[in-house]
């Protein structure tokens, strides 16, 4: 008998977005939860009127979000899918998936699906960007999303995972670059606050969460923790960027790419490593040290 998946979708202000991402998962997910966080345009109208269901909660972050949905939405489905409404699943993926989900193994309980990024209308296949292996399906009940502000990962304890392939899960936002610039700001502050829990959190604490990821996503966590993180910070940025563009070819991505390389691998990176030096500069000027000056202002 087929099984069935239950997709979540997190939301706001996605009206350009959110019918592309729900129609790529027709016949492949049963129900869709979309966690809305007050959308000001027609996200929820479009959403309610593709079948979805909208449930509304206010925003902290995205970890927050996606756990308060495994939590409300009363998931009974064999299987719980992580999708982002600026994604959608290509037709090949769809296909695969539906063809899995007919003959499932037992013995998985996650399946990883192959990410590949749009930027300025052109996918990005260099720059070690590409494929991306998300684990973003999951048994009901063995996931749970990690409580990061920042690039947060499905945990899903003794996994055992196959990849699906057949296509991508394409991350195409239509945005514009103004738009991109302030998401990304936004990033750079919510990875200045993961950056200084974990250097307040006690390092065997920490390593124990490590060790539960599994694949690329253990890995990129493993050399942005304990390789790229002991580089000088006036360094890391320009060191990255040559990895990418460079070793990683990403110059084969043509014009887009070298913006996409430049603005994600040294722009973005180096805004990170100036903010972090910003906030240690106020909480010294406090006389704290930069965790208990978020704790006093009630950001951690």
């Amino acid at each position: 008998m087929t099984q069935t998946i239950t997709a979540i979708i997190l939301t706001f202000n996605e009206e350009q977005h959110i019918e592309r991402c729900i129609r790529s998962l027709d016949g492949v997910a049963e129900r869709i939860c979309v966690i809305d966080s007050f959308s000001a345009d027609r996200t929820t109208e479009i959403a309610k009127s593709l079948g979805a269901e909208v449930v509304q909660n206010p925003w902290k972050n995205y970890a927050t979000q996606f756990q308060f949905g495994l939590e409300t939405c009363d998931i009974t489905s064999e299987w719980t899918m992580r999708i982002d409404a600026d994604e959608y699943l290509e037709e090949g993926l769809r296909a695969a998936l539906k063809t899995w989900l007919a003959t499932p193994k037992e013995a998985v309980n996650a399946l990883y699906l192959r990410r590949k990024m749009i930027f300025l209308g052109r996918p990005i296949t260099h720059g070690f960007f590409y494929p991306a292996m998300m684990l973003r399906v999951w048994r009901t009940g063995a996931g749970r999303i990690e409580q990061r502000w920042m690039d947060e990962h499905v945990i899903v304890d003794s996994v055992q995972s196959e990849t699906v392939e057949g296509g991508d899960l394409v991350d195409h936002n239509l945005n514009d670059l103004t738009w991109w610039v302030a998401k990304h700001n936004g990033y750079a502050t919510r990875e200045v606050y993961d950056m200084v829990e974990i250097m307040e959190r006690d390092r065997a604490t920490k390593d124990a969460g490590m060790e539960k990821m599994t694949g690329q996503a253990a890995r990129k966590r493993w050399l942005k923790e304990k390789v790229y993180s002991r580089i000088p910070s006036t360094l890391r940025a320009s060191l990255y960027f040559v990895y990418r563009y460079v070793l990683g070819r990403g110059f084969l991505d043509g014009k887009e790419g070298f913006f996409f390389h430049f603005l994600q691998a040294y722009w973005y990176r180096t805004l990170v490593e100036a903010k972090l030096l910003e906030l240690q500069k106020i909480a010294a000027g406090k006389a704290m040290t930069p965790y208990e000056y978020l704790k006093s202002e009630n950001i951690l």
